[in-house]
């Protein structure tokens, strides 16, 4: 019997959250955030975890990321600061069985701490991919972490994420995982 708080591609959604260019720009290690989001996203489709992606504000903030926005073609407006105002977002992820939602993006302590929230309030398990969140100042990146956290969000990072998606060395897409183990390590290099 896995622990309650045990991720499962089956019940998983990933939610990429507002990685857009005006933004981005200003995130000290964007390129590592991006690469790590990106990593996570490639998994993701891989194990048939359900994907979706916001963009606040894009008429001032820009688009998504070019690595990202090819992967992710699909993203949703919105002004609100929570990804949950986007209209049906959290009733697609009830219907599909999709109660535990990983979380990437920026910036950790206003999109991401909203949506955060939002979600444990209306009864998801929230998962923080850490290194795959980022803000423009430390302080408020750590701040949200740790306020997060005692909220009742789950740290991780990208790679356990993925790892406990497959489940073990038995999975058919094990050895497509496992190059993109090895290809983000040459990246981190």
């Amino acid at each position: 019997m896995p622990h309650p708080t045990q991720l499962s591609a089956r019940e998983s959604a990933l939610l990429v959250i507002d990685v857009q260019e005006k933004l981005m720009a200003k995130i000290p290690g964007a390129d590592a955030t991006t690469r790590n989001i990106a990593f996570l996203v490639d998994a993701a489709k891989l194990l048939d975890v359900e994907i979706t992606a916001t963009e606040q504000y894009p008429k001032g903030l820009g688009p998504t990321v070019a690595p990202l926005a090819e992967r992710l073609p699909t993203r949703s407006d919105k002004l609100a600061f929570s990804s949950c105002a986007v209209p049906g977002l959290m009733d697609r992820f009830s219907r599909l069985g999709r109660t535990k939602v990983v979380l990437t993006g920026i910036e950790a302590h206003v999109c991401v701490l909203h949506t955060t929230l939002d979600l444990l309030a209306s009864g998801f398990r929230v998962y923080l991919a850490v290194d795959a969140l980022a803000s423009r100042y430390a302080m408020d990146r750590e701040i949200a972490l740790r306020r997060l956290e005692q909220a009742g969000a789950i740290l991780t990072t990208v790679e356990t994420c993925t790892f406990e998606w497959m489940g073990g060395a038995s999975h058919p897409q094990f050895k497509a995982i496992s190059a993109l183990v090895q290809e983000r390590m040459k990246a981190l290099a």
